[in-house]
Order: structure tokens, then C-alpha cells, then sequence
């Protein structure tokens, strides 16, 4: 019997509560929540961090336009590379490698203070990049496998809260350390070891994925994790249906029939959504300058943008299971295009259609957001999840590192309209994406969501 068929033919079956993946929300769905958007946090504050930190960087170490695109952008090609580490969760778990990834992470991170030219910057920052892009399929995979069903949207999404509030707290830390003189970049990039510190011994003593061990036929394990977190009368049968097939990992899955389209969609929206919005993000600064708005003050206005990001995320929480996965992601590239086409049209103002546009773009963007950690968690199944995640994350970052490098190129060569304009042109593609490719999975369970004809 096909695997989707085994799954309906249980869902149908089922009429008792499941006490897996009908669970509530209990202390210990919130504390892996929290501590899953430690990568996120560490993300936002490492990429927008070095916004503040090159004004300094810049002069002192003489970049040039191009020097300083590749720097902005490093932490994105790691990243880039960091994804495929979600092969080797699916392979050797996800527990392991949660902790792992930030000790990496908080080495590269003392480092950076000593560094004497441009191209030892961009070393560490790759090496920045390659933890916190394998830590993405690593926390939400997990996240997403121990997440009750109405929780799982709510709970993955509230993961890129870390996103922009670790690049918000960055650019306030960045605007507090300039007043330590000319050697204050050193101290700004060197501080991301200290959340770090912290989310490794708050990650300690987390349990291994039950779905994870039941694929790898440790049962016995798996049902200890089970009836530890969601309580005695909960079941492995819950998770997996008695008579699955259980498959191994194989990278190839990812482009079998059905999971070809699904990754090719999620590789593609968020290459079209993070390629302009992660420029925006890392040369905040510079943008707001050719804007002329909080000038003298630049970071201070990132941090507000920032937070805008921030807050487009909470209705986007409240409509992914009311709404639907596809709706919302229809709309929100829509309202995206907008917003970033008013920024491109109207460069010299009108003041109000400016921050109108960036209104706009950051209070739409929240579907997408949403959507990166949970359309690729709910669309593929646990022995190839984590890997899934990390192939859309990497081809992401392939968009978001053209985007960072190019933007200040653009800048200096075309103006700040020009560029806002290609960056419309770019997330309409990711609408036109959506229309074409996006599935509906609302109020699915794991296993039905990710079983495909």
C-alpha cells in the first residue's frame, strides 16, 4: 500500500485523541520554541550588526564598494553552505548537532575582534554563516517534529520573531558601542559570542526527535521521549502509523516526483523574498541615508525598520491556520511588490509614500517569514526533513548573497530608485511563484502533509 494511502486510511481510522499531535501547548513546547530561535536571533543580529560595524570597518580597514558587499554578504554564502549540513541531521540526529553548531559559532565570533584586513572578515564571517545556516534545518526540524499540529504553524513561525529581534537589538547595540571610539566595530562583532554562550547551555539536555528514532528503528527510545513529554498514555503508533514503511535517508528524495516541485517552490519563493530583504537589512544605514531619513541617527532607524519586520510577523501568526498557507502567501508577495515599488518610484518623496512603502513591504512580509520554516517542515517527511530545509536555505542564500553584494554597488552606480525598482521586479517573481506552485496544508498532521500522490 502507497504511504499516502496507509496515511489516510489511519487518519480515517482515528477517532480517539491523539495525544501527540493533539497535544496543548505545555512548558515544554515553550522552552524548545524559545530556545529554536536562538539560530534566527543569531542570524539577524550577525547580518545586520556589520551594517553599523562597516562605517567604522569601512575607512579603517580602506574597503572599497566591492570588499565591502562581500563582507556584508559572507555571513550569507556560509549560510549558503551551512544548509546541506541538514543531510547529516537526518543521518546522525538532530540533538547532537544543536549545540554543536554555536560553539563554532562563538569561536568565529571572539575572533573577528583581531581581525586586520578585509579578507580575514570575510573568512570568519563564512565561518559565522556555515553555523547558523546548519543550525536552521537542525532546530526546526526538530521544532517541527515534536510540534502538536494546531501548534505547529504558531510555533515554527514564532521562530523568525528571533530573526528580527536579534537584528533590532543588533543595530541598538551597534548605535550604543560607536561611543566606544574607532576600534568600536571590534567590540560590535565580537558580542554575538555572548546570546551564543547562553543558547548552548540552555540547549543542554534536550531530547533526541521520537520521529527521528523511530526512523532509525530505536523504538524503545523513542517511546521513553514520548510518554516524557506528552505523558504516559501517549503512544509511538501515534507518530508513525503500525505498518509504515520505514525509508531511509536519501538525498535523491528531495527530487523524486511530488518533493521535486515542492522543494523547487521553496527554494524559489524565498530566493525571490530574502534576495531584496536581507540587502535592505544588511545596508540599512546606507539605505536610510540615501533616503535622508534619521540621519545622524542610522542605526537608531534601522532598529525601527527592523522592528516593523518584526511586527508584520504577528498577524501573519494569527492568519496562517484561519487564512490557509496559500492565500496568505499570495497576498503577502503582493503587498510585498507593492510596498518596494513605492520605495523605487518615489526615491526624493513625497516623505509619507516612503515610509508608506516600507510599511507596506515589512508588514507583508510576515507571511513569507512564516511560511521559510514551515512550508519545507510540513512538506517533507522526517527522513529527509532536515535535509529539505537545508536545500531551500541554501538556495535562498544564493539569492540574498547577490542581493547583499549587489546593493551597494547599485547604490553608488544606479541610485536608490533603480535598485528599489529591481527589487520589485524580483519579489513579483516570487508572487507569480506562489500562484503557480504553492500547496494548502492547513490543519493536516505531519504525516499527511508530507505524503504526496
Amino acid at each position: 500500500m502507497a504511504r499516502k494511502e496507509m496515511v489516510h486510511l489511519h487518519s480515517k481510522k482515528r477517532k480517539k485523541k491523539n495525544y501527540v499531535e493533539d497535544a496543548g501547548f505545555t512548558p515544554f513546547h515553550a522552552r524548545l520554541t524559545l530556545y529554536s530561535s536562538g539560530g534566527p536571533f543569531l542570524d539577524g543580529y550577525i547580518l545586520s550588526i556589520i551594517g553599523i560595524a562597516l562605517t567604522q570597518i569601512t575607512p579603517q580597514l580602506h574597503l572599497n564598494a566591492v570588499w565591502s558587499g562581500l563582507i556584508g554578504a559572507s555571513a550569507l554564502l556560509g549560510i549558503f553552505i551551512g544548509g546541506f549540513f541538514g543531510y547529516l541531521t537526518d543521518k546522525i540526529g538532530r540533538q547532537l548537532m544543536y549545540t554543536l553548531d554555536f560553539i563554532v559559532l562563538i569561536v568565529a565570533s571572539i575572533l573577528q575582534f583581531w581581525v586586520q584586513n578585509g579578507a580575514e572578515l570575510f573568512i570568519l564571517r563564512l565561518i559565522l554563516g556555515i553555523a547558523v545556516g546548519a543550525d536552521y534545518p537542525i532546530a526546526t526540524s526538530l521544532l517541527a517534529e515534536f510540534a502538536p499540529r494546531k501548534h505547529r504553524g504558531a510555533m515554527l513561525g514564532v521562530t523568525l520573531f528571533g530573526y528580527y529581534v536579534g537584528s533590532t537589538v543588533s543595530y541598538l547595540v551597534g548605535e550604543w558601542m560607536l561611543r566606544f571610539g574607532p576600534d568600536a566595530w571590534r567590540w560590535m562583532l565580537a558580542s554575538s559570542a555572548i546570546p551564543a554562550i547562553i543558547l548552548v547551555l540552555l540547549r543542554l539536555g534536550t531530547p533526541e526527535s521520537p520521529r527521528w528514532l523511530l526512523n532509525q528503528g530505536r523504538k524503545k527510545e523513542a517511546d521513553k521521549v514520548v510518554k516524557q513529554v506528552y505523558g504516559e498514555k501517549a503512544s509511538i503508533d501515534e507518530i508513525v502509523p503500525p505498518g509504515s514503511e520505514v525509508e531511509e535517508t536519501s538525498f535523491k528524495k528531495l527530487f523524486s516526483p511530488g518533493y521535486f516541485k515542492r522543494i523547487m517552490y521553496i527554494g524559489l519563493f524565498e530566493t525571490f523574498q530574502v534576495a531584496p530583504l536581507f540587502a535592505m537589512l544588511t545596508f540599512g544605514p546606507e539605505m536610510l541615508k540615501s533616503y535622508h531619513l534619521f540621519e545622524g541617527s542610522t542605526g537608531l532607524g534601522s532598529a525601527i525598520i527592523s522592528f516593523l519586520f518584526l511586527l508584520g510577523c504577528v498577524p501573519a501568526l494569527l492568519l496562517v491556520n484561519k487564512m490557509g498557507r496559500r492565500p496568505m502567501m499570495i497576498t503577502s508577495f503582493a503587498g510585498m511588490t507593492a510596498g518596494i515599488l513605492l520605495l523605487g518610484l518615489f526615491p526624493r518623496g513625497p516623505v509619507a509614500f516612503i515610509v508608506i512603502g516600507f510599511v507596506l513591504y515589512a508588514i507583508f512580509s510576515g507571511g513569507p517569514n512564516v511560511m521559510d520554516w514551515l512550508a519545507p517542515n510540513e512538506l517533507f517527511p522526517t527522513e529527509v526533513r532536515g535535509t529539505a530545509v537545508g536545500v531551500a536555505t541554501s538556495m535562498s542564500r544564493v539569492g540574498a548573497f547577490f542581493g547583499t553584494y549587489l546593493f551597494p554597488i547599485g547604490l553608488q552606480d544606479l541610485g536608490i530608485g533603480p535598485t528599489m525598482i529591481i527589487g520589485a521586479i524580483v519579489t513579483f517573481a516570487g508572487l507569480l511563484v506562489c500562484i503557480f506552485m504553492a500547496e494548502e496544508t492547513k490543519n493536516q498532521t505531519l504525516n499527511e502533509a508530507s505524503s504526496v500522490e
